[in-house]
């Protein structure tokens, strides 16, 4: 892909620790056929790094909207995210919190911690490719995101 092509796409980055669901994700973005660039990073301090383009990620492009699991090693989602928005430059991102919990004190932290949405990781390759096209069609489709 040629740097014209990336940047037409909407930048996703998606922060995630297990590498199945980093794959199951992969996969059903493709079954949606939505116009993306995807990178992923694996725990909290990766997030970071990449969103304040240090290290390896000094010429990453910064993402127009941030999946970010909460239970990753290092430095957890709702750190990642209270460093998100309390960021000037960081802070207009979209993020949306995809994870295994449903427990009410985690919506509600996440909430009011500046996320944008709340979702719970399906575990059906269908009710994925479900998620993410219907992420796809609020995100991508109906929304504007924020310029970079």
């Amino acid at each position: 892909m040629n740097d014209l092509e990336t940047a037409s796409k909407v930048e996703i980055l998606l922060v995630e620790d297990n590498p199945g669901d980093v794959v199951l994700f992969m996969e059903a973005l493709d079954e949606t056929h939505v116009q993306t660039h995807l990178n992923s990073v694996e725990d909290g301090e990766e997030a970071l790094l990449y969103l304040h383009r240090q290290g390896r990620y000094k010429y990453m492009l910064q993402p127009h909207l941030i999946i970010l699991d909460l239970n990753l090693p290092k430095c957890n989602g709702f750190e990642v995210l209270e460093q998100i928005k309390n960021n000037d430059q960081l802070r207009g991102i979209p993020v949306i919190v995809l994870t295994t919990s449903d427990r009410d004190e985690d919506v509600r932290r996440c909430y009011q911690g500046g996320a944008n949405n709340y979702l719970t990781k399906p575990v059906q390759f269908d009710d994925c490719v479900k998620l993410v096209a219907d992420i796809q069609q609020y995100w991508l489709d109906l929304s504007k995101l924020p310029p970079r």
